[in-house]
C-alpha cells in the first residue's frame, strides 16, 4: 500500500466518530466531593442571604420577590429526618449545594412521629431536638443563599393527646391501608372533616410562630421560607379515600350528612332531588334525603369513567355525578380557604400551595385543579421509568424513552398549568433501571423551566451533599436518587441556563378552556384523559408542550380568549419545533429521537442523535450516534457564548453500578452490582466559530486536571473513554 493511500485512509478514519460497543470504555465515577472552587462552581450565582429581596410572592403566572426581582427555584427534596441533619452535615450541605446551582430545598413529610420530628404525645408540636436541628439547618441554608419550603404534612397522624378533640380518634388510630406509610393517618378524610383540619392548621400555625434562635425571627417572618404546601399528595377525590371511609364509619356518616344537607339546601325535598337526577344515583336501597345518608363517593376513578364516557358519547355528564363533584369541590375549597386564612393571620407573606396531587380525568381532575388554583401556586408530581416498585431489584427493565413522544412522561405534567398561576413540579425523577435517565433533568430544565416557563422544580430526592456511591443512592435500594451522577452532574449547566433565562418562555399556543360554568353543567370540551400507574401519570394530547405554552383557563367563556399561536409548520409528523425558534425535537422510533437547544448562551443535543453534523448557530456538534445528554453553556451570569471568558460542558450517557448485569436483550436486570458507579463515555466532535480557546479536561469535582484536548481549526473531540470524565471547560484567551 502506498504512503499516499495510507494517509488518505488514516484521514478518513480520523474524520469518523465511531459508536461505542455496549460496555466499551465505561469508567468509574470517583469524585472527592470537595467543597469550593472549580469551573463548575456556581456558589457566586446565589444572592446571600436568602430573603434579601423579601418574600417570594405570586405575580400573575410568575414568582417574584417583594422588591420585584423575578426568581426561579431549581431545587431538591429532603424527607423526614433528612430535613434536620446534624450540624456537621448541615454545614456541608449548605456549602455544597450552591456549587451545583441548587437554590432551594423542599422539606417533605418531616412532622411525622416515626421517621420525622413529631412528638409522641400530641401531633401539633415538634420535638425540641427536631427544632434544634431544623433551626440550625435552615439558618445555614439561608446564609448560603438557599430557600426552603414546607410540604410538612403527608397524612397527618393524630397522637393520643389529640383523642378528645376528634370525632373518632380510635378509628383513625386503627386505620390500615395497603400503603403502610398512610395507615393511621387522616389522608383524604381531612378534606371534609373540620376536627381533623384543626390539627393540620394548628400544627402549621405553631410552626410559623416558632422563633428560630439563629435568626431571631418567627418562621412567619422568615423570607427564606419560600412556600408552604397545605398537604402533600392528597385531595378530596383521592382514589383510596373509600378504603379509609370503610374503616372510619363515624367520618363516613359525617360526610354523608354534609352531602345530604347540601342537597337539601339545593333541592328542598327527596322528590325534587330524584326528579333532577332522573331517578338514579342513590347508590344504596336505603339512601334517602330525609335520612341524611346519601353518599357522595369521593373516588376520582369512579368519576373519571363517567367523564370519559360522556366525552366519547358526546353527551353531558349525568346530574348525580355533577352534584357529587360540585359538593366535594366546595368542601375542598372550604378547607383550603380556612387553612390559608390561618396562615395569613400569622403574618406569613410567602407562597401558599394547596396540594400537589392529580385527581383522575375530566370532571374531578379539573375541579381539583381549580381548588388548587384558589389556594395559590399550582404544584404537581410525576415520575417516569422504574420497575414497578420503590426499590431497585432484579427484574424487568423499561427501555422506552420520553424522547419518543414529546410531552410524554414528566413533561406531560405541564398540561395542568393554569392561566394566571405560577407552576411547580415539586417531585419528579426519571427512574432507574431505565437506562436513559439522563434525559429527565434535560427535559425538565429545557422544556419545563424554559419553554413552558415553570417556576420551581424540586428533584426527588436528596438527603446528603455528596454524589451517591451507587446509582440507587446511599441507602442501597432507592430508585429516587437525585445524587446519581446522571442527575446531579447535569445541574451546573442546567442551572446556569435556567437562571439566565437562556431558553425563552413561549407564548400560549394551546388554551384549554374549562369555564367553571361548563364544569357545573357537565359539558367538557377539553379531552384531558390521564392514565396513572402508581406515581406515574401520562396525559393525552400533550405533544404541543414541545412547541409552546399550554394552559388551562377556568375563566367564564364570556371573557376574552387568550391569544394562541397556530401550530402549522411547528408541529408535524416526527418533528416539533418551538415557537421561539430555539428548540427542535425529532421523535418517533426511540433510537431516532432527540432534541437540540440553540440559544445565545447554551447549545445542547439530547437523546439518540445521528452521527452527522448538527449546526447550532456558531457551534456544530457531531455526536457518535449513541444516546447522550450534551450541554455547552456560558460559565458566568449574563454571559453568552460570544462574550464569556469560558464555557462549561457536561456530557452524560448511561450509568450503572460496577458488576451490574442485564439480560442479552437488556429487558431484565439480573444483578444490581455495587460501588463505584460507572459512566458510559460520550464521544462527539465540537466545532466553535469563535477562535482562540483551550479545552480543559476537568476531574469529577469540576477542577482542571492539567490535561487539554487538541484543537484544530476550532474543532475538537470529546472522548469520554480517553478523557474519563463528563466535565470540560472551554477557556478563551
Amino acid at each position: 500500500m502506498s504512503m499516499l493511500i495510507m494517509a488518505v485512509l488514516v484521514a478518513v478514519a480520523l474524520a469518523v466518530v465511531p459508536a461505542f460497543a455496549d460496555g466499551d470504555g465505561w469508567y468509574a465515577f470517583s469524585p472527592r466531593n470537595e467543597a469550593g472552587g472549580g469551573a463548575m462552581d456556581m456558589s457566586d450565582w446565589l444572592d446571600k442571604p436568602a430573603g434579601s429581596h423579601g418574600f417570594i410572592t405570586l405575580q400573575g403566572d410568575a414568582l417574584v420577590f417583594e422588591d420585584g426581582t423575578p426568581v426561579k427555584l431549581w431545587g431538591i427534596n429532603h424527607g423526614n429526618w433528612a430535613c434536620a441533619p446534624e450540624a456537621a452535615d448541615a454545614d456541608a450541605r449548605a456549602e455544597r449545594y450552591p456549587q451545583f446551582g441548587i437554590n432551594a430545598v423542599r422539606m417533605h413529610k418531616f412532622t411525622w412521629r416515626d421517621g420525622g420530628l413529631g412528638r409522641d404525645d400530641i401531633s401539633t408540636q415538634l420535638t425540641d431536638e427536631g427544632w434544634a436541628r431544623l433551626d440550625y439547618y435552615v439558618a445555614r441554608l439561608a446564609e448560603n443563599g438557599l430557600y426552603h419550603g414546607w410540604s410538612h404534612i403527608y397524612g397527618h397522624r393524630p397522637r393520643p393527646g389529640d383523642a378528645e378533640r376528634l370525632a373518632a380518634y380510635d378509628e383513625i388510630a386503627n386505620l390500615q391501608l395497603p400503603w403502610g406509610h398512610l395507615s393511621r393517618a387522616t389522608t383524604g378524610l381531612v378534606n371534609f372533616a373540620p376536627d381533623l383540619q384543626t390539627l393540620n392548621i394548628e400544627l402549621t400555625v405553631n410552626m410559623l410562630n416558632h422563633v428560630n434562635p439563629h435568626t431571631g425571627r418567627r418562621y412567619a417572618d422568615e423570607p427564606a421560607l419560600a412556600f408552604i404546601e397545605l398537604q402533600n399528595e392528597d385531595d378530596i377525590f383521592w382514589s383510596a379515600i373509600e378504603r379509609s371511609l370503610e374503616q372510619c364509619p363515624t367520618y363516613r356518616t359525617m360526610l354523608c350528612e354534609q352531602f345530604s344537607d347540601w342537597l337539601a339546601a339545593k333541592y328542598g325535598s327527596h322528590e325534587a332531588l330524584m326528579e333532577a337526577w332522573g331517578g338514579e344515583g342513590l347508590l344504596s336501597d336505603d339512601a334517602h334525603l330525609s335520612k341524611r345518608n346519601l353518599y357522595p363517593r369521593p373516588d376520582h376513578g369512579w368519576f373519571s369513567a363517567e367523564s370519559e364516557a360522556a366525552v366519547a358519547e358526546g353527551r353531558p355528564i349525568r346530574p348525580h355525578y355533577l352534584d357529587r363533584a360540585a359538593f366535594l369541590y366546595e368542601r375542598q375549597v372550604d378547607f383550603y380557604t380556612r387553612f390559608v386564612q390561618a396562615i395569613r393571620e400569622t403574618g406569613y407573606r410567602g407562597v401558599i400551595i394547596g396540594s400537589c396531587w392529580q385527581a383522575g380525568s375530566g370532571l374531578t381532575h379539573f375541579y381539583n385543579l381549580a381548588a388548587d388554583a384558589e389556594a395559590g401556586m399550582i404544584d404537581r408530581h410525576n415520575y417516569f421509568g422504574g420497575s414497578g416498585g420503590h426499590g431497585l431489584q432484579p427484574g424487568p427493565v423499561r427501555l422506552n424513552s420520553m424522547l419518543e413522544r414529546p410531552g410524554s412522561g414528566i413533561l406531560g405534567t405541564g398540561m395542568q398549568q393554569v392561566l394566571g398561576r405560577p407552576f411547580a413540579i415539586s417531585e419528579w425523577m426519571s427512574l432507574i433501571p431505565n437506562p436513559w435517565v439522563a434525559e429527565g433533568p434535560a427535559i425538565v430544565g429545557v422544556y419545563g423551566m424554559g419553554l413552558q416557563g415553570w417556576d420551581a422544580s424540586f428533584h426527588f430526592a436528596m438527603g446528603t451533599h455528596t454524589y451517591s456511591r451507587t446509582i440507587q443512592g446511599h441507602g442501597g435500594g432507592n430508585i429516587y436518587n437525585a445524587t446519581s451522577p446522571t442527575q446531579m452532574g447535569q445541574y451546573p449547566t442546567l442551572a446556569r441556563m435556567i437562571y439566565r433565562g437562556d431558553v425563552a418562555e413561549a407564548p400560549v399556543v394551546v388554551r384549554q378552556a374549562v369555564p367553571m360554568s361548563d364544569l357545573a353543567a357537565g359539558t367538557l370540551h377539553v379531552d384531558q384523559r390521564v392514565r396513572q400507574t402508581g406515581d406515574e401519570k401520562d396525559f393525552a394530547a400533550s405533544t404541543a408542550l414541545a412547541v409552546g405554552r399550554v394552559v388551562v383557563d377556568f375563566a367564564d367563556s364570556a371573557q376574552p380568549a387568550t391569544p394562541t399561536v397556530p401550530l402549522t409548520g411547528l408541529l408535524e409528523e416526527g418533528r416539533a419545533r418551538s415557537v421561539t425558534g430555539q428548540l427542535d425535537w425529532r421523535f418517533g422510533a426511540r433510537k431516532q429521537s432527540y432534541f437540540t437547544v440553540d440559544t445565545d448562551a447554551t447549545k445542547a443535543v439530547v437523546g439518540f442523535a445521528p452521527a452527522e453534523p448538527i449546526a447550532l448557530g456558531e457551534v456544530t456538534v457531531t455526536p457518535s450516534g449513541r444516546f447522550a445528554s450534551l450541554f455547552i453553556t456560558a460559565r458566568g451570569p449574563g454571559q453568552t457564548l460570544a462574550d464569556a471568558d469560558s464555557l462549561v460542558v457536561t456530557a452524560f450517557a448511561r450509568a450503572r453500578n460496577t458488576g451490574m448485569r442485564f439480560s442479552e436483550d437488556s429487558k431484565q436486570l439480573l444483578e444490581l452490582g455495587d460501588a463505584p458507579v460507572e459512566i458510559e463515555p460520550v464521544r462527539a466532535t465540537v466545532k466553535l466559530a469563535r477562535p482562540g480557546f483551550t479545552v480543559h479536561v476537568l476531574d469529577h469535582d469540576g477542577h482542571r486536571t492539567g490535561r487539554t484536548l487538541s484543537v484544530t481549526d476550532g474543532q475538537f473531540t470529546l472522548d469520554g473513554a480517553a478523557d474519563r470524565t463528563p466535565f470540560y471547560e472551554i477557556a478563551f484567551e
